[in-house]
């Protein structure tokens, strides 16, 4: 399949998500994030069928960890970014549904300075290619993470494909946060 028509199939399959089947794979998520390592976390937050919540960012803070997320820029280019501090600091963003910090905004090389990078996905196969939206925000900001750092995406556990197609710019990842295997590495090791 192409990168677009997985993008139809999955967004068709995370609209039909039942609620509650949501709500549980937010919660196992956030349980998971108790386990995640690093002191600074590049993170998001959810907006629309996206894995994930506002709770597993609170339980990165609940850890003591410095929480940034993503500022959308008024051009397509890198991502910005700010510190999370909490429900309170978030105010709607650029794109509709979108949530972010309200507070000083940092340029694309603060995400240099974290030890662990949460990223949205649609799916990730066992050599680690990520399907995003197809905007390209993300594959051109990693370019700005730091050598060694944890580029995890997260999807919900039926996004974990063997093979997506790939393109010489995507940035692979080194692991993945489902809510039912937790973190695990990529490439997958046979």
């Amino acid at each position: 399949m192409s990168k677009a028509e997985w993008r139809t199939r999955i967004t068709a399959e995370r609209r039909s998500q039942v609620t509650e089947e949501r709500a549980r794979e937010a919660a196992a998520l956030a349980s998971a994030a108790a386990r995640l390592p690093g002191e600074v976390v590049c993170a998001y937050m959810p907006f629309g069928t996206e894995p994930g919540s506002r709770a597993l960012l609170d339980q990165l803070l609940d850890q003591g960890k410095r929480v940034l997320l993503p500022i959308v820029p008024a051009e397509p280019g890198p991502l910005g970014w700010a510190v999370y501090e909490g429900p309170s600091s978030l105010g709607p963003g650029r794109l509709r549904g979108l949530l972010e910090p309200t507070g000083r905004g940092f340029g694309p090389d603060t995400l240099g300075t974290a030890d662990l990078v949460l990223i949205p996905a649609l799916a990730v196969d066992d050599e680690g290619v990520r399907l995003g939206r197809g905007a390209g925000y993300y594959d051109r900001s990693l370019s700005f993470a730091a050598p060694g750092a944890a580029l995890i995406a997260v999807v919900r556990d039926a996004e974990l494909v063997r093979a997506l197609p790939a393109e010489p710019h995507d940035v692979r990842m080194t692991g993945v946060l489902t809510p039912d295997q937790g973190v695990a590495p990529r490439p997958v090791i046979d």
